[in-house]
């Protein structure tokens, strides 16, 4: 397995590029997960979004090892819209998941109440 920082470098180069092509949310975020699990090389991979006051799963990748979860939140103009979750990852990863969970925020406004607001990306 290569060093994490090469394994997570060459994740976030094909995210950047799942992300510049754009297309609906959820089969980008289905992407991003794939490539976290097939790519950076997380036993699996999801987003949970936040809907109400529940959290709801939404795309995954891999299969679940929740002994050795990790979750990462999700804000879009400060307020939680959703986690991502990677089971698997060193300690040494926390950068570059809180940077993806930036990267796709915008993508996880499923269930987030705009309040009738127009919101933009």
């Amino acid at each position: 397995m290569s060093t994490p920082s090469t394994r997570t470098s060459g994740a976030l180069e094909a995210i950047d590029r799942i992300l510049d092509r754009g297309g609906d949310a959820d089969e980008v975020l289905r992407q991003v997960v794939s490539v976290l699990h097939d790519r950076a090389g997380y036993a699996w991979a999801g987003i949970r979004f936040v809907e109400g006051d529940d959290l709801v799963l939404g795309p995954e990748a891999g299969e679940p090892e929740p002994a050795r979860r990790e979750t990462t939140p999700v804000r879009w103009q400060g307020e939680l819209v959703a986690e991502l979750i990677v089971d698997g990852a060193p300690p040494e990863d926390a950068a570059f998941l809180q940077r993806l969970a930036i990267l796709v925020s915008g993508h996880c406004l499923v269930g987030w109440d705009t309040r009738g607001e127009d919101w933009e990306s």
